[in-house]
């Protein structure tokens, strides 16, 4: 029979070591499944959304060389009805679309609206039953360093699944209409030709944002329109065919502005808007504004630079008369424009 010291120790002992087991972290085997088991659990929501685009463009060349372009991408169903959103630069200059659902099945698809400044286009095929649909988040609530999934097509394997983190927020980047794009996604989940237009999801598979672009030269660089802008995208679409969007009627660059002149002016920045060309008739024309001018301010805000007018000129100033402010040669002077909706063959333009 042990001494009761000695008994008490043993059991001290073994109550220790159930703790330490207890408090112990779990063994790579164990997160790694936790993982897994996110990863996998955000895929079987989302992935029958997921559809495979093809696209046949204008026929080119003539005689034995004539061909029609073709091209293809991804694009996931956000309502049950056939709505579904892609990338602009996949379904730009088509002639026809085909959708292929995750079944396999195969339809021709409209497109509902295409808008090239943000990339973004939304198709609809026709079918006779409720479509499995994806589930919205909001990418004003991401966090850098939250786990990315992008799901899509890549290089014509479909139903692929890449996995990262959020790299960074609110970047911007050009579209190919030459327009900047705000409040991108950054992401090191992989992206490769064919993934644009498919969706990048969280860990609940949730929607974040629009697998839209990679930089090659670059290792886990990808970005993704956030799911926020393509809310918006789709509600102006759905609303009036198109996104809306105001116009002036100038092409300009930004530069500079002497310091001295910023004092004397009491300006707030020390760039502005030189006015290089105006279109005949644009609103600008009608203002009197004049070649050389240089545009410091819009409605009561400040204009630093080129892409900060392009971000001003949205869908609200629209037929509404405005204030513009203008340094010409050695004097500031405000005019009244009134902005016009942008036509549709201007798209990109101030």
């Amino acid at each position: 029979m042990l001494p009761q010291w000695a008994a008490n120790d043993g059991e001290i002992a073994a109550g220790a070591a159930a703790g330490a087991a207890a408090d112990a972290p779990l063994d790579d085997g164990a997160l790694l499944d936790a993982y897994s088991g996110a990863i996998i659990g955000a895929l079987e929501r989302v992935a029958p959304a997921v559809t495979f685009i093809e696209v046949t463009g204008r026929v080119r060349g003539a005689g034995r060389n004539r061909r029609a372009e073709q091209g293809s991408g991804s694009g996931f169903l956000f309502t049950p009805d056939g709505y579904l959103l892609t990338n602009s630069h996949v379904v730009d200059g088509s002639e026809e679309i085909a959708v292929r659902l995750n079944d396999d099945t195969r339809f021709h698809a409209d497109l509902v609206g295409n808008d090239p400044d943000s990339d973004l286009a939304v198709l609809r095929i026709g079918h006779p039953s409720a479509l499995p649909y994806v589930e919205f988040g909001d990418s004003s609530r991401l966090k850098v360093g939250q786990v990315a999934i992008a799901i899509g097509n890549p290089l014509g394997y479909s139903k692929s699944v890449t996995t990262g983190v959020v790299s960074a927020l609110g970047r911007t980047l050009r579209a190919t209409s030459g327009r900047l794009m705000h409040d991108v996604i950054q992401t090191d989940a992989a992206l490769n030709p064919g993934n644009s237009g498919g969706p990048l999801v969280d860990s609940k598979g949730r929607v974040i944002g629009v697998n839209t672009a990679m930089i090659p030269q670059a290792q886990a660089i990808c970005f993704a329109t956030g799911i926020n802008t393509a809310k918006w995208v789709i509600g102006q679409m759905f609303a009036h065919g198109r996104v809306r969007r105001a116009y002036i009627g100038v092409s300009g660059a930004t530069v500079p502005i002497a310091t001295r002149v910023v004092r004397h002016f009491s300006l707030s920045g020390n760039t502005a808007v030189h006015v290089a060309d105006i279109v005949p008739g644009s609103p600008a024309a009608q203002a009197g504004v004049q070649s050389g001018d240089r545009m410091v301010a819009l409605d009561g805000v400040r204009i630093n630079g080129i892409d900060e007018l392009q971000r001003k000129l949205d869908g609200s100033l629209i037929g509404r008369e405005c204030e513009l402010q203008l340094l010409r040669r050695s004097s500031v002077m405000k005019v009244t424009i009134r902005p016009i909706e942008m036509p549709a063959h201007r798209s990109g333009g101030k």
